[in-house]
Formats: C-alpha cells, sequence, structure tokens
C-alpha cells in the first residue's frame, strides 16, 4: 500500500489496478455540507480509488465562479435553484441533477441554556440588549441566510432583530461568528452542530420546517466533468447506502 497527500485529502490506493484508473473531481460544495462531504469523500476515495478536490463557499458565489470558469466539475448546492439555472443556461448537464440531501436550519448558541427548544429566545426581551448579536448567512447568497430571515419574518420578529443581526458570506461564516462567541446566537444548518443523533454542544432549536422554504439541495454534473470519469462515480456514490448513511448522520433527510 501507498499513501501520499492529494489536494485535500489523504489518498490510499491499492494495487496497480486501483493506479491506473484512479482520477479526482474538483467538486464545489455549499458550506453547510461541508463536514459531511469530508467524510463521504474519503469513503469515496477508500471505495473507488477516485479522490475529490473540495471547494467550500455559499452557493451563490460558488455560481458566479462556474459562470467565471472556475474548473470544478460537480456542484453541490445549498438549494434547488442554482442547478437548474446552471443546465439551463448551459454549464450543467441535462438530466444529471437530483436532491442528494434536504438541510434543516437551527437557532444556536455555543452557550448552554440560551436557546430552548422551542426558539423562545427570539421572541424574548434578548433583542432590545444592546449588544447581542445574531449571526445568519447572507440571504442574498446562501439558502440558509435566506430560510433564517424566512423563519424570522414568520415569527413576526425580523423588525426587532435586525439591527442586531451579523451577516457571514456563507452558512460557515455565520456559524464561525457563534463558536467564537462573536456572537451570542446564530442561525446554522443543523449538520454543524449536530453528532450522534443531538446537538454536540451548546443549546439549540431545531427550526421546524414549514417556517421556510424547503432546503432541498440538488447536485449537478457541470459540463467540464461529463467526461471525467471521477466526477461520473461521485455522482453515482452520492446516491449509494454508504454516502446516505454519511448524509443522515449530519442531520440531514435522503
Amino acid at each position: 500500500m501507498r499513501c501520499w497527500r492529494r489536494g485535500v485529502l489523504a489518498v490510499c490506493l491499492y494495487g496497480s489496478v486501483a493506479l491506473v484508473h484512479a482520477g479526482e473531481v474538483s467538486v464545489a460544495v455549499a458550506a453547510n455540507f461541508t463536514v459531511a462531504m469530508q467524510k463521504i469523500a474519503q469513503a469515496f476515495s477508500q471505495d473507488t480509488g477516485h479522490t475529490a478536490a473540495v471547494s467550500v463557499g455559499s452557493t451563490g458565489k460558488l455560481y458566479a465562479q462556474i459562470k467565471n470558469g472556475a474548473p470544478f466539475h460537480v456542484l453541490l448546492a445549498a438549494d434547488d435553484e442554482t442547478p437548474a439555472k446552471l443546465v439551463d443556461e448551459g454549464w450543467g448537464q441535462t438530466g444529471s441533477v437530483f436532491t442528494y440531501a434536504t438541510g434543516r436550519l437551527a437557532l444556536w448558541s455555543k452557550q448552554a441554556g440560551v436557546v430552548d427548544d422551542q426558539g423562545r429566545v427570539l421572541q424574548g426581551p434578548l433583542s432590545h440588549q444592546p449588544h447581542v448579536k445574531l449571526a445568519l448567512a447572507d440571504p442574498r447568497l446562501a439558502p440558509y441566510g435566506a430560510a433564517a430571515v424566512q423563519t424570522l419574518t414568520q415569527l413576526g420578529v425580523w423588525p426587532r432583530w435586525q439591527s442586531h443581526v451579523v451577516q457571514g458570506d456563507n452558512i460557515g461564516q455565520a456559524f464561525q461568528f457563534v463558536a467564537t462567541q462573536n456572537a451570542l446566537l446564530g442561525f446554522v444548518a443543523l449538520s454543524q452542530v449536530w453528532a450522534d443523533g443531538r446537538v454536540s454542544q451548546g443549546s439549540a432549536w431545531v427550526v421546524p420546517q414549514q417556517l421556510h422554504a424547503p432546503l432541498r439541495q440538488d447536485a449537478v454534473l457541470l459540463v467540464t466533468g461529463k467526461n471525467q470519469p471521477a466526477a461520473l462515480a461521485l455522482m453515482a456514490y452520492l446516491k449509494g447506502e454508504r454516502a446516505k448513511a454519511i448524509i443522515r448522520a449530519y442531520g440531514y433527510a435522503v
């Protein structure tokens, strides 16, 4: 067995057949799916010999990069609109789009006891304190940010909280604001704070799905990847049981 580092993953290939056929897929991944994709990429490498070079960002920014010629083969978006748009505009492969996960939104604080399981902190007096910050992803670029604003609007508290908002470019940055306690609480992807069937630290409210548009997350094979064996293999792998088990473990539905 020989092991070395290539891209963002450690690759171990077994035998000359795997070595001959191994390839690399460049995959653009919505920030909420970062940790799950890291696990999937490791399993993908073990099972197929291919590697995945992962680039993370907001769906809106990844879309702009693809339109500007970024050499991605696959996009795992945080919505179902962007992949369809890429197909319509000739950047995505017709017939390749499918929903790889359905996300969940969570209101989270790194501190225990701040957020209860009903999200009542949003409707209490906390928003009147001048130094309280509420983190969320930019709703113009990130579907999870848009879902956060929809939730606040549905609850009738958006005017109260709007002046307290600190925006990240993507859900990963919104999470970092809360994790570093630059914001007391924030809307994050449940997958970022979920482990072993529970919230991994702090306190959280899993937002009811009826409070925002569904967070259907679609994958699309880009035209740059249509003749790439590793890209085709990854698209198939995401539909398989091992990938689905990883996706479920991070709080997504499949």
